[in-house]
């Protein structure tokens, strides 16, 4: 059975606030390389009591039980960041790639970044490693600097992944402030069930994984179950205003299939608990419970569901998630799953014991 939800509602004003939201972070907390992967330190939340244990991820295992489900995000990272020149003026330019605009005429959605104003139908050249090269011509510029873009080789039209596999590199967040990812970071940075390309950021929760883990999960009797959402750049976006409810989130695409659908359902009907990996899954399983009156049921289509004090959770029992940045859209998820003053009372203590945060950093369990 789910957990009932913890006393966490606008009766409390400050749920509102974005500023309620933040916390003290010393900058060598900021984990700039992930710990060898299956090693890294996992906090435990309980979401009813608010106590917290100090165990490694490779227990997970054991604090899961026979019959529990985990939900993870086969999402690939794609190389979208992309750097070259305006071929008319010949400055620099770079790009991120965020998605396909139309698979009918290969057009992109590309964030654009230049000195001096880009206009429609200029041609762009992204350039890669060993004289590898992308040309593309910028159709139409759309709200927050993101642009409708044709490649002009008809193979990057027709394969955009392989494409940006030649010319790209991967898009670390920014507080990692290594412009020029290397390959360790092309290993670090993609979790090892990563099966379907379309993501400009890891579902990072996923990256703690190895085979062995997952095995050892399953061996113990915890079924895995695996959904797709392609993490979009909102993911890096601060939020607007001074309240949460005015916070826009940008959409993304994600699919839960019939058979996830019908695994999830069985879950519950046995008394087994859905835990999501990490917030990617977690809003997954909540937007297609919510297009589904409330039981997960099949989904695919873009969501723009943002969740916050006081949602009730109808997809997720748990969740393994990473320690998230003070005053971001993801810990204000976290916060509606456990409580807001426990998160951020769990959050001081891992502080204090030398925890590591964010996308390469230590582990977070709610259950």
């Amino acid at each position: 059975m789910a957990a009932p939800p913890p006393k966490s509602s606008f009766e409390n004003p400050a749920d509102l606030s974005v500023e309620a939201y933040d916390y003290e972070l010393p900058p060598d907390r900021i984990a700039f390389r992930p710990a060898p992967r299956g090693t890294a330190r996992l906090l435990t939340l309980d979401r009813r009591t608010g106590a917290v244990a100090h165990r490694s991820i490779a227990d997970l295992p054991h604090l899961l039980a026979p019959g529990d489900r985990l939900v993870l995000n086969d999402s690939r990272v794609v190389p979208a960041r992309l750097r070259g020149v305006r071929e008319a003026t010949g400055g620099k330019w770079e790009g991120l790639f965020l998605s396909i605009a139309s698979p009918s005429s290969g057009a992109w959605r590309v964030m654009s970044k230049t000195r001096g104003t880009l206009l429609p139908g200029e041609v762009v050249r992204a350039d890669g490693p060993g004289g590898a090269s992308l040309r593309l011509r910028m159709e139409e510029r759309g709200e927050g600097g993101v642009w409708t873009a044709i490649p002009l080789d008809a193979s990057a039209a027709a394969s955009p992944f392989a494409a940006l596999e030649a010319v790209g590199s991967i898009p670390l967040p920014p507080y990692i402030g290594r412009n020029d990812p290397d390959e360790q970071d092309r290993a670090d940075y993609q979790t090892v069930f990563a099966d379907r390309p379309g993501s400009v950021a890891a579902p990072t929760a996923g990256l703690h994984f190895t085979p062995e883990l997952l095995a050892a999960c399953e061996s113990r009797g915890v079924h895995v179950s695996r959904v797709t959402l392609h993490v979009g750049v909102g993911t890096f976006r601060p939020m607007d205003g001074e309240r949460i409810v005015d916070h826009q989130m940008h959409a993304e695409s994600c699919e839960l299939s019939a058979t996830t659908a019908e695994e999830i359902r069985a879950t519950r009907e046995s008394g087994g608990r859905v835990i999501a990996v990490g917030t990617t899954a977690c809003r997954t399983l909540e937007a297609a419970a919510a297009a589904n009156d409330a039981a997960v049921g099949p989904f695919c289509g873009e969501t723009e569901i943002f969740i916050y004090p006081p949602h009730r959770f109808a997809g997720v029992d748990g969740l393994l998630t990473n320690f998230h940045l003070p005053k971001s859209t993801l810990l204000v998820l976290v916060s509606a799953l456990a409580g807001r003053e426990r998160v951020l009372a769990a959050y001081r203590e891992a502080v204090d014991r030398g925890y590591r945060f964010f996308s390469y950093g230590d582990a977070m369990l709610i259950l």
